[in-house]
């Protein structure tokens, strides 16, 4: 194998893997290593595929390792989905965190890494630990030791609690979906460890890409008041969903704990009946008045917390701007943004000859609707004509698609 003679398993998560013909087939997720020898030995890698289908690569099939990239010398694969067979773990999702003991020291640490190398026979074993000392000072990080695999206790006995920081770091580059994914395939206290240590925004986002079930059983893990935080932070449309599949009693003590502006959406969104325009659309469209520039809603598309679905349009009504608006004129589509000059009004280019949905509208009739026209997002808007949001594909998608679609084996 042409490859560095020590690879430490966290540098290798997320990179891509190629085929002898310079396919790329999946990015790492993980390590697989028996533990009946040791140190363990390492059998082969956890990929994830397009689609967040997780298989496993035989570490024979390896042919070099980099920084960049690891490269196969097949391009069968077997496309079973990988799961746990006894005797084995998880490097980074068992190992990672890890509270142990420096024998020589006799001091606690935390496992931030780990490697391996191969011996005189050509097999992969979990060689050396990086290990952070446990200092009891919340300002002090203790210092970091590399030490061999038989000089610290505690790598494989059963641990009540695991810690977060180092596999977080290993997450941190992960969309929210992979995110998510990565999650249901964690047992599930490791899975609520990790859950619970997130950041409310990162919490929310990856809660939103979650089937239903786990969204309950993570935000009734929360205390009541950081459930409210995390349920802010989410989309209101989002929100309402996860809120629907709680009790009532529950919804309300959550809304209540929420800032009123940030509740009144999600109650406004809870009032339509399932399976309509009304109870898919956000609330939180691009929504600009009839003189705003071309250089205005350019601007506002390009915000980072902006999704691609909702940034694909600008909507104009007369004010005001937060939903339910004004009088609802038109939309303009992100291309003709670019095609007009920045000091353009949208008033002037907005485009009106589409029927607006109604929030009774159905999810059937939305579907060829958006199709006819190619559209990715459709306005919304009461009997009043003032516009109350907008269905986006990605959310028309979620409610099409079966209700397991993201269920870990679905």
């Amino acid at each position: 194998m042409a490859t560095t003679t020590r690879v430490y398993v966290a540098r290798l998560a997320g990179l891509a893997v190629f085929d002898p013909n310079g396919d790329q087939v999946g990015r790492v997720r993980d390590a697989v290593a028996r533990v009946t020898s040791q140190p363990p030995r390492v059998v082969g890698i956890v990929a994830e595929m397009p689609m967040r289908r997780r298989i496993f690569l035989p570490i024979g099939r390896v042919t070099s390792i980099d920084n960049e990239s690891v490269m196969l010398n097949t391009g069968t694969l077997n496309l079973r989905r990988f799961e746990k067979r006894p005797g084995e773990m998880l490097v980074l999702e068992e190992l990672l965190d890890r509270r142990v003991t420096i024998v020589d020291r006799d001091k606690p640490a935390t496992v931030v890494d780990v490697a391996m190398e191969p011996d005189r026979n050509g097999e992969w074993k979990l060689s050396r630990l990086a290990v952070r000392e446990v200092t009891g000072r919340l300002t002090r990080r203790g210092q970091v030791h590399q030490v061999e695999w038989d000089e610290v206790q505690g790598l494989l006995t059963p641990v009540a609690e695991q810690g977060t920081e180092s596999l977080l770091a290993v997450l941190e580059k992960m969309r929210p979906a992979d995110l998510a994914h990565a999650l249901q395939e964690m047992p599930d206290p490791r899975r609520n460890e990790v859950a619970k240590a997130l950041d409310d925004e990162r919490l929310a986002d990856v809660i939103a890409e979650l089937p239903e079930q786990d969204q309950v059983e993570i935000i009734a893990l929360l205390d009541r008041e950081r459930a409210a935080d995390v349920l802010e932070e989410m989309d209101p449309d989002d929100a309402a969903d996860l809120l629907a599949e709680l009790p009532q009693v529950e919804q309300q003590v959550l809304l209540d704990l929420m800032e009123p502006d940030e509740s009144a959406s999600v109650r406004a969104l809870m009032i339509y009946a399932e399976g309509t325009a009304g109870s898919v659309m956000t609330s939180e469209p691009v929504v600009l008045t009839p003189d705003a520039t071309v250089a205005e809603a350019l601007a506002r598309v390009r915000e980072p917390q902006v999704s691609p679905a909702v940034a694909a349009q600008v909507f104009v009504a007369r004010a005001p701007m937060a939903t339910p608006t004004g009088r609802y004129l038109g939309m303009v589509h992100f291309q003709r943004l670019l095609r007009e000059p920045p000091a353009a009004m949208l008033g002037g280019i907005v485009d009106n000859d589409i029927d607006p949905l109604e929030p009774e509208t159905t999810l059937a009739d939305i579907t060829r609707r958006m199709a006819t026209y190619n559209l990715v997002a459709m306005p919304v808007v009461d009997a009043g004509d003032r516009l109350v949001g907008a269905v986006t594909v990605d959310d028309l998608l979620d409610h099409l698609l079966p209700e397991d679609w993201r269920e870990r084996h679905g």
